[in-house]
């Protein structure tokens, strides 16, 4: 059962548990993951899990381990990464984790990884941000490499792999997807130079300069999957929507807006640290995100729009906002389920 033809909808999961709304951390998971059970009941298609470090509300830096409970807990949504930092770790690792998550879910695993942005994670993990691209770029050919030969040799600025045969092998043939996730023209450039998947935020432009990096290299672009994340939460009324989700919205903007700030990277980056009260969000300008926060009727009216736009093979929702209570979280993905999916017209 999925909830809208030609189009795989999930649900982003960044277990974030602030210390405004904190509730102990073995029942917050528990919760957690006991939503993204509720998601396969709906008939959700994917739970997607994203990777942030040393974050006050412990936004989830073990996405590989959460990725493994659902998969033993579950038996049909797929599990993937929006995204896993691989600068941070090492490929070798990150490909023999993801093959056993593969073969735990019977072949439901799908891979994204990014170059990250936050200096903080980077120096925490002794990792130089400078080489942050070329690490990603020597990582996704090793975790390639490393799925698909035998008696694999890398020998790179980063990695020298020798004659490794991974064992056990993943489930999906020629190995499970790999996707990145990507913000900057040159990252994203290099989403389709690679033949990767792509994460976006719906915007039209990225998606562009995706679409044509593929067919520089020679691809076809319906051969590959696009992405698309919209922070979402559905209510009776839009006016209901916003009252439950504006001081969850704006806790999440604080901590994203702290690490733009940090990285220095975006145009006028220092305009995401001056946030407007929680309540004036709905009317704020030159913010971060354009929110979908409404009634069934609106939000369905305004993914209609941006199918139009931009090219959507995969919704991704993010519906669980840093400390939303879980019965609000429910009711907003049964309102979906029931309400906003039968309306949705992707291409």
């Amino acid at each position: 059962m999925s909830l809208c033809p030609n189009l795989n909808i999930g649900l982003l999961f960044a277990f974030r548990n602030p210390p405004e709304w904190r509730r102990p951390w073995p029942q917050f998971y528990a919760d957690q993951l006991a939503q993204v059970r509720l998601a396969e009941e709906l008939g959700y298609d994917e739970a997607w899990l994203t990777e942030h470090h040393f974050a006050e509300d412990g936004y989830s830096p073990a996405v590989l381990p959460i990725a493994s409970a659902i998969a033993a807990t579950t038996s049909r949504i797929r599990i993937g990464t929006y995204l896993v930092l691989l600068p941070l770790h090492n490929a070798v690792r990150i490909a023999e984790d993801a093959a056993t998550i593969d073969i735990i879910s019977n072949g439901r695993f799908d891979l994204g990884v990014g170059q990250g942005y936050g200096p903080s994670e980077f120096a925490g993990y002794g990792v130089n941000r400078k080489a942050r691209a070329s690490r990603l770029e020597e990582g996704i050919e090793v975790i390639r490499g490393a799925w698909t030969k035998r008696d694999f040799s890398y020998s790179g600025r980063h990695y020298n792999v020798k004659g490794i045969t991974l064992m056990p092998p993943a489930v999906q043939s020629p190995h499970p997807p790999i996707w990145i996730g990507a913000g900057a023209p040159k990252a994203i450039q290099r989403a389709g130079r690679m033949g990767c998947h792509f994460m976006g935020l719906g915007d039209p432009r990225a998606q562009q300069i995706y679409d044509d990096s593929l067919r520089q290299a020679g691809r076809d672009p319906a051969d590959y999957s696009a992405a698309q994340l919209h922070w979402t939460y559905i209510a009776s009324t839009t006016d209901q929507a916003w009252a439950e989700a504006q001081d969850h919205y704006h806790c999440m903007l604080r901590l994203y807006g702290r690490w733009i700030v940090e990285a220095n990277e975006m145009p006028n980056a220092a305009q995401f640290a001056n946030l407007p009260e929680p309540a004036k969000l709905r009317d704020a300008k030159g913010m971060l995100f354009t929110p979908l926060f409404g009634s069934p009727e609106e939000v369905a009216s305004r993914l209609n729009e941006s199918f139009k736009r931009v090219r959507t093979t995969h919704l991704v929702l993010g519906m669980h906002l840093p400390g939303l209570a879980p019965e609000r979280t429910r009711k907003s993905m049964e309102l979906f389920a029931r309400e906003v999916a039968p309306r949705l017209r992707a291409a």
